[in-house]
């Protein structure tokens, strides 16, 4: 929601950075039609090693303050319903369902949840409680967030800053000179912490979501609901064209018009 609202994502603090662009295809389209190619200029690995070091951080600083899993029920309710939805992830890509996948509810007001590169997982108790979500709200919520783990979402996002942010530089920090690594590591930094997710790596989760959802047996016309919930906590958002995110009416529109496409999908799970 950037993941719902912003993904926590790790600074690469080490390791080679690749130096050749690769053009892929992250993902299979679905019964969603999610095609496009990326380009990346950094390896999945990296940005996977560097999401786990992050993730355990977190972890580690949640279980200091007593919130991480506090509510057995929650987190057994929570992981439950992730657990249907990495199922499913091999209709996008076949190496996924065996992927390390991990989920955790950390206890906190903030309407967040996210899932990083590789599979690492969180939701928060602010947006379970302080939106009453349903199991089918939840999978739609998590279906979003892995789609953009899928996606690879965060590594294109740091390959296109590296790209357009760095120009020439760039050159000089794969060999290791001096100001311009560090140049490099502080565009990384600013892609991971503070920007959010495009209109269009928005877009693509949620269709994502909306497939994942219905293929686990989840009704994915609560991506509608949810997002209703989600209008009613954002009033005076800036209008879409200020926003690096669909409008709450826009979003609702394509959710709709994409739920109503995996419906089959959902009521073939349901049988």
């Amino acid at each position: 929601m950037q993941s719902i609202l912003k993904i926590a994502l790790p600074v690469l603090l080490a390791g080679t950075i690749t130096t050749a662009c690769q053009t892929v295809q992250t993902t299979h389209g679905g019964a969603v039609g999610v095609q496009r190619s990326q380009l990346m200029m950094v390896s999945a690995q990296e940005v996977e090693q560097a999401s786990n070091q992050q993730y355990q951080q977190m972890l580690a600083e949640a279980r200091r303050k007593n919130a991480l899993d506090r509510d057995p029920a929650t987190v057994q309710r929570v992981r439950r319903i992730v657990s249907r939805l990495t199922a499913q992830t091999g209709a996008f890509r076949p190496d996924a369902p065996s992927w390390a996948w991990e989920v955790h509810v950390f206890s906190s007001n903030e309407l967040n949840a996210w899932c990083m590169a590789g599979g690492k997982m969180a939701i928060y108790t602010g947006l379970i409680q302080g939106l009453n979500l349903t199991d089918d709200e939840i999978a739609a919520v998590m279906g979003h967030e892995i789609a953009h783990a899928l996606r690879e979402h965060a590594r294109e996002q740091v390959s296109k800053s590296m790209a357009t942010g760095i120009g020439v530089s760039l050159a000089g920090a794969l060999l290791g000179f001096g100001q311009a690594g560090q140049s490099l590591m502080s565009q990384v930094a600013k892609v991971t912490f503070e920007l959010p997710n495009s209109r269009e790596h928005e877009t693509e989760a949620d269709r994502m979501g909306v497939e994942l959802a219905a293929r686990a047996g989840y009704d994915p016309r609560a991506a509608v609901t949810l997002w209703n919930k989600m209008a009613s906590q954002s009033a005076g958002a800036p209008p879409q064209w200020l926003s690096t995110h669909p409008s709450h009416a826009t979003r609702q529109k394509d959710l709709a018009e994409y739920a109503a496409r995996v419906m089959p999908l959902y009521q073939g799970a349901r049988r």
